[in-house]
């Protein structure tokens, strides 16, 4: 079949939307599939995680139960379409995406090159705890972040939280039925990116289940949250647990409380629709 007469556009759904989980907070993504976009709205700031440090006892035992379960296969039965070679699946990507929303903020993505490869970098930093900044420059949100001023505090303004409207109207815009068959669509050539990328022995659905899993255990807090200004234009939360979090869950709480739980229920019913245990969408 050829990709220009796949129709990814939602159908009317005569049932409650079995797929729908409880909004509670967050994959954007906000890129393509589960992280389509809120993978990529992670713009953002940047504390790597010392991979020389051993991990716990527990944790490597719970790691080595969790390679002892059965592993499922992420996506669905898609459409048969001959894919191009991966350095040459930006147009099918464009064209494909582009049934599912839109939304300017995505389409802003959608006019930029190496889209499957930035998508695959994005979900893989995520996943393995580091910022994935510099793959998604065209998403990153306009303005300037504000703190203001209490007493001798600062706190980050109210304000800020503006500048991420667009990022999370592009993240509820998109439909998850649809964001399933591109993801089983491309995943060809997702999996050819993610070997290219040196992981030779595990399926990118692991990483992928590992964000949305990163980005929906984030905790929100209401706030007001309270910075300190670490060089020119640069902050970090006083909070030592908020601190603590890897960058991208630091960024999606600099989305606000508010917009941060509406991207984390799109993330959920993106991500159970790629068909994701429900019991990891908590």
């Amino acid at each position: 079949m050829d990709h220009d007469d796949l129709d990814l556009r939602p159908t009317p759904d005569t049932s409650d939307d079995a797929a729908a989980l409880p909004p509670g907070a967050p994959l954007w993504p906000k890129i393509l599939a589960a992280g389509l976009i809120v993978v990529v709205l992670i713009t953002g700031y940047l504390v790597f995680r010392d991979r020389r440090t051993p991990p716990p006892a527990s944790e490597t035992a719970a790691e080595s139960s969790e390679a002892a379960a059965p592993t499922v296969a992420l996506g669905g039965e898609a459409e048969a379409i001959a894919l191009p070679p991966l350095d040459e699946t930006d147009e099918i990507v464009r064209t494909l995406v582009a049934q599912l929303s839109a939304h300017p903020t995505l389409a802003a993505w959608l006019v930029t090159d190496n889209l499957i490869r930035a998508f695959t970098a994005v979900v893989s930093n995520i996943a393995n705890d580091e910022s994935p900044a510099s793959h998604v420059p065209a998403l990153r949100p306009r303005g300037r972040f504000l703190v203001e001023e209490r007493g001798n505090r600062l706190y980050i303004d109210p304000r800020s939280y503006d500048r991420y409207a667009g990022l999370t109207a592009a993240a509820t815009s998109i439909d998850p039925a649809g964001a399933a068959r591109v993801y089983t669509i491309l995943k060809p050539r997702i999996e050819e990116a993610y070997r290219d990328l040196g992981y030779q022995d595990e399926s990118f659905d692991r990483a992928l289940e590992r964000a949305v899993t990163r980005l929906l255990g984030t905790p929100l807090p209401n706030g007001p949250h309270e910075v300190q200004e670490v060089g020119a234009d640069a902050y970090q939360f006083v909070d030592p647990t908020l601190e603590a979090l890897q960058p991208a869950q630091k960024h999606l709480i600099r989305f606000g409380p508010d917009n941060a739980r509406v991207v984390q229920a799109s993330l959920r019913k993106i991500a159970a629709a790629i068909g994701m245990a429900r019991d990891s969408l908590r």
